[in-house]
């Protein structure tokens, strides 16, 4: 099983930051619970390339996890 954890010392981002749409379609898949694997068959991408996409999100809205990320969008009613 993949983990998706990014646990570094992370300052927070603007409340607001604009996510690409290809960012909000990669959380609202990470959100039905599918595992990393198949969400990247979904995108037709590496499970890597999920992993990274994935950090670059968080790290983009100021959070550790993917939980996080996904509980920040549901809370802007972005998925």
């Amino acid at each position: 099983m993949s983990t998706l954890s990014y646990e570094t010392d992370r300052r927070p981002q603007p409340n607001n930051p604009c996510l690409r749409s290809d960012e909000v379609h990669l959380l609202s898949l990470l959100a039905t619970g599918l595992p990393v694997e198949s969400v990247a068959r979904r995108l037709h991408v590496c499970p890597r390339t999920v992993r990274r996409r994935c950090r670059g999100v968080c790290d983009k809205i100021g959070v550790s996890s993917v939980i996080e990320a996904v509980a920040w969008a549901a809370r802007r009613g972005l998925i």
